[in-house]
């Protein structure tokens, strides 16, 4: 089970980060940035299982793929400003991750503009 050990990697880490606080906050800091990255490129691997299955979904549904192309885009823009945001809360940047959210919710929003205007011509189609 590969949540365990990450569990238990986040243990290890979260007690030499409250060690290192108390003399090095920087180092500190650069640590914990840096065990997020590496569980980011762990789960990496692991998302591309869930874009095949998607894609997989979407050929036997007959979807079209450009707006699977758009939810995939999506789905990478929440959890890379999600990992951002985190970053900066760790930091004590709430003000940055306030702001990296807002763009993420501007860039999402733009995204989805051809699937939203998709959705309002099918619901106009069924209108008399």
């Amino acid at each position: 089970m590969q949540i365990a050990q990450i569990v238990l990697m986040a243990l290890v880490v979260a007690t030499i980060v409250t060690l290192l606080k108390k003399e090095k906050q920087e180092v500190a800091i650069q640590v914990s940035i840096l065990f997020g990255i590496v569980i980011f490129f762990m789960m990496l691997s692991k998302f591309t299982v869930v874009i095949q299955a998607m894609q997989q979904i979407a050929l036997k549904a007959n979807i079209d793929f450009t707006y699977v192309n758009i939810v995939f885009k999506i789905i990478a823009i929440s959890y890379i400003a999600s990992f951002g945001i985190e970053i900066c809360k760790d930091i004590g940047e709430s003000s940055l991750a306030a702001k990296i959210e807002f763009a993420g919710k501007i860039i999402i929003l733009i995204l989805a503009i051809p699937i939203i205007m998709a959705v309002m011509d099918m619901v106009i189609k069924l209108i008399p």
